[in-house]
């Protein structure tokens, strides 16, 4: 594999671990976070938590193809970088919510900017060749992995000094 090619798979294995980690942060003190800014009961938390969950998830399935064309368009590189952008802000929207609401929009941000998957997918399969595509695709998935254990790890960590830090 040329030089260049293994930086690009290093940078695209960063990225996919840091998203992975910042989508599943949150895990750990999800539910303590949601009963403190509803003011209720942990069974009405998880009712939220499931909708946080689905909005995330419907902001990736609508704008995976979105973030595919604009990588075909501008580069992966900036399309990714762009990504771990997104995750930042909403690690501050999660950080300093005020209500649920806010909650929403960072996740609804995280999904959107999270459709990186997709993204990262086919930067691996620009650089890869048929030697080696299995085992760079094996990577990606290690560190989709590798990124929902350091996620809840970190997350779960922080929360023990309050549920916004």
């Amino acid at each position: 594999m040329k030089s260049n090619h293994k930086s690009t798979l290093f940078f695209v294995l960063i990225v996919i671990t840091i998203d992975t980690a910042g989508f599943s942060l949150i895990f750990p003190i999800l539910p303590q976070l949601l009963s403190n800014l509803l003011h209720s009961d942990i069974s009405t938390a998880a009712k939220y938590g499931g909708w946080l969950s689905f909005s995330y998830a419907v902001m990736q399935f609508l704008f995976a193809p979105v973030l595919g064309n604009l990588s075909d368009q501008y580069g992966r590189r900036p399309v990714l970088l762009c990504s771990l952008f997104g995750f930042s802000i909403d690690c501050i929207f999660l950080a300093f919510a005020p209500s649920v609401t806010w909650l929403f929009v960072g996740r609804m941000i995280a999904g959107i900017t999270g459709a990186s998957y997709s993204v990262a997918s086919a930067c691996i399969a620009d650089i890869s060749t048929d030697k080696n595509r299995t085992k760079n695709f094996g990577l990606v998935n290690a560190s989709f992995g590798l990124g929902f254990i350091i996620g809840p790890a970190i997350g779960g960590t922080l929360g023990q000094f309050g549920t916004h830090v």
